[in-house]
């Protein structure tokens, strides 16, 4: 089971820097400032559904920490507190063990949403963005959102096949 946990890490953290250094060439320059590809959040948001609400809160709550130390630094804690309990969130909601694809595809428009619109409210209490919501919906959340939708349609075989794996050792190494 280790191993499975193991690969599952080294896969955000991989995600985590092809979203900094090969994403950005690849999204058009017109888009760069609308579009925040966030493939770790994608991921954590497969864990909730598939293996477990906790152990997403757990990697929403370290990786958002990681995206706050490295990227926006005017909030320390802001990503790690939407990331995780977006997360967890979801996983309350949303805990099914073989969720076809389209269940899956919602879980990730909704979590985007939702995690895009905590951020949104946090920037908004501390006076960071002077942009209206409905500005923010249509400029920034909802290209952000059908990019997740486009990501997670290419990530959901492999990435439902690894964790239906993890579960299973998991439930295995339970019993034992």
């Amino acid at each position: 089971m280790k191993m499975r946990r193991s690969i599952l890490i080294l896969l955000l953290f991989l995600l985590s820097i092809l979203e900094t250094t090969i994403l950005p060439w690849i999204i058009p320059d017109a888009w760069q400032t609308r579009i925040v590809p966030n493939l770790v959040f994608i991921v954590i948001l497969f864990v909730t559904v598939y293996h477990h609400r906790h152990t997403a809160l757990v990697l929403g709550l370290t990786f958002g920490m990681l995206h706050d130390v490295i990227f926006y630094g005017r909030i320390l804690g802001a990503h790690s507190f939407t990331m995780g309990l977006s997360a967890y969130l979801i996983g309350l909601v949303f805990q099914i063990p073989r969720a076809p694809l389209p269940m899956m595809l919602s879980v990730v428009l909704l979590g985007s949403l939702l995690a895009d619109s905590m951020l949104f409210g946090i920037y908004n209490v501390f006076n960071l963005n002077q942009q209206p919501y409905s500005w923010a919906i249509m400029y920034h959340m909802l290209p952000t959102m059908l990019f997740h939708f486009a990501m997670a349609l290419l990530l959901y075989v492999p990435l439902r096949r690894q964790l239906e794996y993890l579960k299973k050792e998991t439930l295995k190494e339970d019993n034992a």
